[in-house]
């Protein structure tokens, strides 16, 4: 229908000058009013047209401009108008079939991400007794999300649980950069100017009120590109969960890394290892020397070069549905314990770094900020609601404080 319309307005302008008989009167149209003025004037040499010769002349002459340029039409304008995107593939592949296990990987990881979202608020609401207010948005290039945060509740200070599907471009320079880590994200040969992409994940973060009770935050997420068939085409997999406890309880730390270990056993016993170690390199503050937390695991770029795409969703699956079962006991053995106000002040120094490091070295933050259209709120989620800084402090020796110190310097070896 698209390509039928320029040849309809066309012939319509055709017919339309053929009415009115003259070549002066023909204006309506640049191109052909440009062509038209090298012709002469049927009256420059005392000749005139019966009414039917200009009639069949004019008629004749607007076929032989409309035939090539409606031809034209039909062959492009379909590909700029009524090709779908990626995003709007999608939305019509959902509604026509639902989400299921044949289903692209990319809408399987969407709809799995807000399975957990509802999971966890529901075990945090449990604690809290307090419920999150929830956000939908919509995204004008393409997905959206929801967010899920508590506030001043009974436990948690803060948390937030947000799922995030973004449908975008890839611009040339981003393929290039891309291509580091992924070969085959394109042809070496023949680099498109662009390729649309997908992201999805969840992304979590609690900061209990009690400085006993530990700081935890999880992020597992799906990237992919698609080929103009709409098949996908380079993906891979990235993620992983820490603790950052303000004060250092060993038996919470062996039982959060066990955990851990499991799930990573239960795929590739090779997993835990290499992903503690990144985590515990990733999540270093380098203008202070020391972790963020006692870290956890960390994995991104997870592709085909170390496993097929099945058995890793099925590890990232495994690694979120550990989360409640491994955290929510921690946060309710210490919760309640008695503290002083300077354990408090501790624990809002200890935020102070926190925040230092989610702002200057995470590249999640960093690629939030940067994407087009994206939503800040559900970015700095993440961040705490209160911390502090205080110039020049350094914690007593032999303290509480100066073991936890110690130990973000030196990662131990938990489990």
């Amino acid at each position: 229908m698209a390509s039928r319309r320029p040849a309809l307005r066309l012939f319509a302008q055709c017919r339309c000058r053929s009415q009115l008989g003259s070549a002066p009167a023909v204006n309506t149209n640049w191109t052909s009013r440009r062509i038209l003025s090298s012709f002469p004037s049927p009256g420059a040499s005392g000749h005139t047209l019966a009414p039917l010769g200009r009639y069949l002349g004019w008629a004749a002459f607007g076929l032989l401009i409309a035939a090539p340029l409606t031809y034209k039409m039909a062959i492009d304008e379909p590909l700029r108008m009524d090709t779908p995107t990626l995003a709007e593939r999608d939305q019509q592949l959902k509604a026509e079939q639902g989400v299921s296990e044949v289903s692209p990987m990319r809408l399987r990881m969407e709809k799995f991400a807000k399975e957990q979202q509802r999971a966890i608020v529901r075990a945090l609401e449990e604690v809290d007794g307090t419920p999150f207010r929830v956000d939908e948005w919509q995204r004008k290039e393409g997905g959206g999300g929801i967010t899920c945060v508590l506030q001043d509740g009974k436990i948690f200070e803060k948390a937030g649980v947000g799922v995030s599907v973004v449908y975008g471009t890839l611009p040339k320079p981003a393929i290039l950069k891309m291509r580091a880590n992924h070969k085959n994200i394109a042809d070496e040969a023949n680099i498109p100017d662009s390729l649309e992409f997908f992201a999805a994940g969840l992304s979590l973060i609690v900061h209990p009120k009690n400085p006993m009770a530990p700081t935890v935050h999880l992020n597992y997420r799906y990237f992919e590109t698609a080929n103009p068939d709409g098949s996908s085409g380079a993906w891979w997999f990235g993620g992983g969960c820490d603790l950052t406890p303000s004060y250092l309880f060993d038996e919470d730390a062996v039982q959060f890394h066990k955990s851990l270990k499991d799930v990573c056993d239960k795929h590739d016993k090779d997993y835990y290892p290499r992903f503690k170690k990144w985590c515990d390199e990733y999540f270093y503050n380098k203008h202070r020397g020391e972790s963020r937390g006692i870290g956890g695991i960390f994995f991104d770029d997870l592709d085909e070069s170390v496993s097929d795409r099945e058995n890793l969703f099925a590890f990232v699956q495994d690694s979120l549905k550990s989360f409640v079962p491994t955290y929510v006991p921690i946060v309710n053995k210490r919760k309640d314990m008695p503290f002083t106000e300077k354990e408090k002040e501790w624990q809002q120094l200890r935020r102070g770094k926190y925040v230092e490091f989610n702002l200057v070295h995470d590249r999640g933050t960093a690629f939030g900020l940067n994407t087009p259209g994206a939503r800040v709120e559900s970015i700095l989620m993440s961040l705490p609601l209160t911390a502090s800084w205080r110039y020049m402090y350094e914690p007593e020796p032999k303290s509480r404080e100066a073991r936890l110190v110690e130990v973000l310097q030196n990662p131990k070896e938990w489990v």
